[in-house]
């Protein structure tokens, strides 16, 4: 058997989102059969994949791995990415397709995983050509409020509040990034850039409804975070619509530290382990900069 890297890009919009689902249309389905009739497979290969994207959500970067026999891969190596361009839709494509390295998990390797959400504040609409990737929000934003909001929500935290609950799952996550800005070719049209270690479901759009609400004047610059620490769903926050939202990049370790980022992240975060971790290290710190103290006064 060998385990394969499928870098994939897709438009969500007539997709029922990634995951497999009887009777529906979804992007798991769609490349799966395709690759079961490339590679002449029964049952399908099954796909794992970074981040299972909801209905309507887009992505440029997708990955996922599957592990295929050697002989049937071989059959058709260096092939594959022209071969399924014949057999996939024109709203699905495989960029490449590559033998992963030792360690490899789509999932689980994964470092950070960076979406865009694209909004249009400008009074008479979105342009027609990209009403399928950009909300069109009728109020105008301002971004300074919403950057300032953003900037209180950055860091691990527990992020129920805006999280849809799944049972046994812990919505403790690492926010890296969320930022606002405008395009430079259009003015009237705002980027937001979140990434984080990994979301859970809906959080993305949580997070850009609730800043939403921020940038028009309808909330205060503190009201997300103060949603934040409550850690419960609050029905104040309308999660926005999935066809502005794009997954843009997902970020990995170097091969030699793939499987041990792995194992990092299946195991359950808790804050209590975080913010002893930061207390060991804040004290580590205190008594270094101490030592460096004394051994100044020493000197002088």
């Amino acid at each position: 058997m060998v385990r394969l890297r499928l870098d994939i890009g897709y438009d969500g919009t007539d997709f029922a989102g990634w995951a497999r689902q009887p009777n529906q249309r979804t992007v798991q389905g769609v490349i799966e059969d395709a690759l079961a009739r490339m590679l002449r497979l029964d049952p399908p290969p099954m796909l794992t994949v970074a981040g299972r994207t909801d209905a309507g959500v887009h992505a440029r970067a997708q990955v996922a791995h599957l592990v295929v026999p050697v002989a049937a891969y071989s059959a058709i190596n260096g092939t594959m990415p022209r071969r399924l361009a014949g057999l996939l839709p024109p709203d699905v494509r495989v960029w490449r397709v590559s033998v992963a390295p030792e360690g490899f998990d789509a999932r689980f390797s994964a470092l950070a995983r960076r979406y865009v959400y694209r909004v249009c504040d400008n009074p008479v609409g979105v342009e027609p050509l990209r009403r399928h990737d950009v909300l069109w929000h009728p109020r105008p934003l301002n971004l300074d409020r919403m950057n300032e909001a953003a900037r209180l929500l950055v860091g691990e935290n527990d992020f129920a509040a805006y999280c849809r609950k799944r049972e046994g799952a812990t919505t403790i996550r690492e926010l890296l990034r969320y930022e606002w800005a405008r395009d430079d070719r259009d003015p009237h049209l705002a980027l937001a850039t979140v990434e984080a270690d990994a979301f859970c479901h809906s959080m993305v759009r949580a997070l850009v409804g609730a800043l939403l609400m921020v940038g028009d004047g309808r909330r205060d610059v503190e009201w997300p975070a103060q949603v934040l620490a409550a850690r419960v769903r609050d029905s104040g926050v309308n999660v926005a619509p999935a066809h502005g939202l794009s997954l843009e990049e997902i970020r990995y370790p170097d091969d030699d530290s793939l499987a041990r980022r792995a194992q990092e992240t299946r195991r359950v975060r808790t804050l209590n382990a975080a913010a002893a971790a930061a207390e060991h290290a804040a004290n580590a710190a205190g008594a270094a900069g101490a030592a460096g103290a004394a051994g100044a006064a020493g000197a002088e």
